[in-house]
């Protein structure tokens, strides 16, 4: 009976062990003679962070990792570059002291750099913060640290930094793709500067950069200062500086993370979602790229083109410069007073003097910094310092001189700090010296060409003007048969008179404005610019252009205003915006899956066939590109902006114009070099556009030396590896339309090839979309592919005559 007694006592002893060893893989700590095997999990004691195996979408390689509330947001990874091929595997703490991930032969494919003598004392803990850490239980010393070692993510209260000492990075490192975790090509950490600044690294060269700390502030991120930087601190213990953000005002979840594109994004958890929403990221647009315009240039993302050199310089390759190529950067245009005197050896040359650049995203690489009082004294500093070239000023900071290169310098819409580029005296005074000299003859020229011009005018007024005022009239006959005219003064008050907070886009040819008329209808008010040439043009052609048009994909024109200099276009608004909007904006793109981009595809198509073949009119569009397609509210496409669409013959298949209109990297080569346009054109143009919207990127956002100079490059290449998925935007792959978005992939390659001839007819594309038929042409090579060797090759052999195809008789004006 003893022993029967004895053998349920140990029966119920070892189900409770069994028992209370289940509950301890719930709970936060694992002691040194414990292990957790896959699929058992730590828990921190707040319930946020996860520690336990996993396998990203579309991969079924296991990896041990701390996700944060949902298993899909994995903030660390232990063994990136090591994964386990099935779910054997385990974690424990070894003899020495350190973490260890073995596989299921009890081979360590991971293991941590720290170790303790006393291993019997030694626990792991995941803590409330995420830090996963390994100690000393009764020491307390810690052994090793995840947040000294991150991965991709940057939690609240995770110290990133720089060790100026021993040039030691405590670094984020992207993941390889969104279902690989192995180390990417992007890096985010401070960098090594006289000055505190961040950095995204592409491998080893800068490929983002903040700017430099003034204790409060990154003052290169624009309009950031009181929303989200307000919770960053730096500090500088030992020569080494530690960066963490603690964001008092927002929820304790939230983080950046830098993502397989080289993006640092800040995500938020939204309590009521039950999902992380991603609410800002740091690169905003092309100037975002590390010295994009070269040294000496300047970027400013509102303008077209967005580099210039900085006043004083001027291109150092301009042929290159005019083409859209940068790199090269600027020279100096006249030398400095130290180089005059020392090439001349005279005295009694007048001083150096700056130019103020209001607002900007100061140059990399300061010599220095050093406290004065105010900018005239840094101003003095400067002059006194034969190679200092700028200098800028801030009382976090103090004084900043360059003597090398000015690199990536970007003009910003809100903060940043004052530089002070130094010129040559003669460039300073030569605008008012210009000035002076051209003040006398020009208003003698103005009276002379003001009298020739009245005459001219007296002389050919019969024939300029008629047709105008025919196409006019014809324009108001149409307008009162099918068009709504407005008032002014009507569309003034419904745009609380154009106020700027109205503004939701910028056309081609003038602002366009969100309106609310009487009757509480909403418009989109397209207001004709005053200072634009071509204009009145335009308004005509989409007055006359639309109005005959009626398909539910294209934008849908109410009627217009014509009164005194005034000529806008009111549209049906869409409160969705535009394609553009979601497909290029990281905080917007997984709002269109899959079904819905295909959607938006076929809708396009549907709106370009009605254009070439179903209308009244037969229309050429030229401009079709990803911000001209509009979205309604359920977001079904509208074609719009018709401003340069050109109506064709029946019986026509191209035309030929001096006048090429319409947007870099969607225009096809023959209409590029020749001026030649037909519905092909637009094929090309969709056929981009399509591209676009499966992979999320532009056409022309490659700037990556070692990448294809566009989109199609990068298709291209893809396509003849047979390796076409990793074109495909992350967030709506999906194993099972798989087969839809590769025959996609291969229309859309069909449409850019580089012969018109080549391409299909749209309705064509149409057929092939809908049909189950995968057996599709092979595509041949797409336009552009050698475009930049050919510029280099062109730029070495300027006689060829090759180089001159027609280029000097076609105007090409880029929107």
């Amino acid at each position: 009976m003893g022993v029967t007694v004895y053998t349920e006592v140990l029966g119920i002893f070892l189900i409770c062990a069994c028992y209370f060893s289940f509950l301890a893989f719930g709970l936060d700590t694992l002691t040194a003679s414990e292990s957790m095997r896959d699929p058992d999990t730590l828990t921190s004691d707040s319930t946020n962070f996860t520690l336990g195996f996993f396998s990203p979408d579309n991969s079924s390689n296991r990896y041990l990792g701390i996700w944060y509330m949902v298993k899909a947001t994995v903030v660390w990874v232990a063994n990136r570059n090591e994964p386990l091929t099935d779910s054997s595997g385990m974690l424990k703490i070894s003899e020495s002291g350190n973490l260890v991930i073995l596989d299921g032969k009890e081979r360590a494919v991971w293991s941590s750099d720290g170790s303790d003598n006393d291993t019997s004392h030694v626990i792991l803990q995941l803590q409330d913060s995420g830090n996963l850490v390994l100690q000393n239980n009764i020491t307390g010393k810690v052994i090793w640290q995840s947040f000294h070692h991150l991965s991709d993510t940057m939690l609240q209260r995770t110290n990133g930094g720089y060790n100026a000492q021993v040039g030691q990075k405590y670094m984020l490192t992207s993941w390889k793709s969104p279902s690989d975790p192995s180390m990417g090509s992007f890096t985010a950490s401070m960098g090594p500067s006289t000055v505190p600044q961040t950095f995204v690294w592409n491998n080893s060269r800068p490929y983002w950069r903040g700017g430099p700390w003034n204790g409060q502030i990154f003052t290169g991120i624009p309009n950031l200062y009181d929303q989200y930087l307000n919770g960053l601190t730096l500090q500088k213990v030992n020569g080494t500086f530690y960066l963490y953000f603690v964001y008092i005002n927002l929820s304790p979840l939230s983080f950046y993370k830098l993502n397989s594109e080289g993006k640092l994004v800040f995500h938020n958890w939204d309590d009521n979602k039950k999902e992380w929403v991603p609410q800002w990221t740091v690169q905003q647009s092309d100037c975002d790229i590390y010295g994009i315009c070269g040294s000496f240039g300047s970027c400013n993302p509102q303008r077209n083109p967005i580099c210039s050199c900085l006043r004083g310089f001027v291109p150092k390759n301009a042929e290159e410069w005019n083409k859209g190529n940068w790199n090269s950067g600027c020279a100096r245009r006249k030398p400095l007073k130290c180089e005059r005197l020392k090439n001349e050896n005279r005295n009694g040359h007048d001083d150096d003097g700056f130019v103020q650049l209001k607002n900007t995203k100061v140059p990399d690489l300061p010599n220095g910094t050093f406290t004065v009082s105010a900018s005239p004294d840094c101003r003095i500093q400067c002059l006194n310092n034969c190679s200092c070239l700028a200098y800028a000023h801030d009382a976090g900071i103090g004084c900043m001189m360059w003597s090398e290169k000015l690199i990536d310098t970007q003009r910003l819409s809100s903060g940043g700090l004052d530089l002070y580029i130094r010129l040559a005296d003669s460039e300073l005074k030569e605008k008012s010296r210009l000035a002076v000299i051209i003040l006398i003859p020009s208003a003698v020229g103005i009276i002379l060409i003001a009298a020739c011009a009245y005459a001219i005018w007296r002389r050919s007024v019969k024939h300029q003007e008629e047709p105008l005022t025919i196409a006019e009239n014809e324009i108001n006959s149409q307008m009162l048969k099918e068009l709504q005219l407005f008032e002014f003064e009507k569309l003034a008050a419904a745009t609380n008179n154009f106020h700027s907070a109205n503004k939701i886009g910028q056309g081609g040819f003038g602002p366009v404005y969100k309106g609310k008329l009487q009757d509480g209808q909403e418009v989109a008010v397209k207001r004709l610019s005053s200072v634009t040439g071509q204009g009145r043009e335009e308004f005509m052609t989409e007055v006359v252009v639309i109005s005959k048009l009626q398909h539910r994909n294209l934008v849908r024109l109410l009627g217009c205003c014509v009164e005194g200099g005034e000529k806008m276009l009111i549209y049906e608004y869409m409160p969705n915006k535009t394609l553009a909007a979601y497909l290029f904006d990281p905080l917007n793109g997984d709002v269109l899956n899959w079904q819905k981009r295909y959607h938006i595809i076929e809708g396009t198509a549907r709106g370009l066939l009605y254009l070439h073949r179903d209308s009244r009119l037969r229309i050429i569009h030229r401009d079709l590109k990803a911000s001209n397609i509009l979205l309604d509210e359920e977001l079904n496409p509208k074609i719009s902006d018709f401003g340069t669409a050109r109506i064709f013959g029946v019986s026509k298949d191209e035309d030929y114009t001096r006048r090429v209109v319409g947007t870099y990297g969607y225009m096809p080569p023959e209409y590029v070099i020749e001026g030649i346009f037909s519905e092909k054109s637009d094929v090309f143009s969709f056929g981009v556009l399509l591209l676009e919207t499966i992979s999320g990127r532009k056409n022309t956002s490659f700037h990556n030396d070692q990448q294809p100079l566009s989109l199609l490059g990068f298709a291209w290449k893809l396509w003849n590896e047979e390796n076409i998925k990793p074109l495909i935007d992350h967030t709506i792959y999906n194993p099972q339309f798989e087969k839809d978005i590769m025959k996609c992939i291969h229309i859309g390659l069909l449409c850019v090839q580089e012969l018109a001839k080549d391409r299909p007819t749209m309705d064509s594309v149409i057929l092939m979309l809908q049909s189950k038929i995968v057996n599709l042409p092979f595509p041949k090579q797409p336009a552009f592919i050698n475009w930049q060797a050919a510029l280099a090759e062109s730029s070495q052999n300027e006689h060829k005559s090759s180089s001159n195809n027609h280029v000097t008789i076609t105007n090409i004006q880029g929107r």
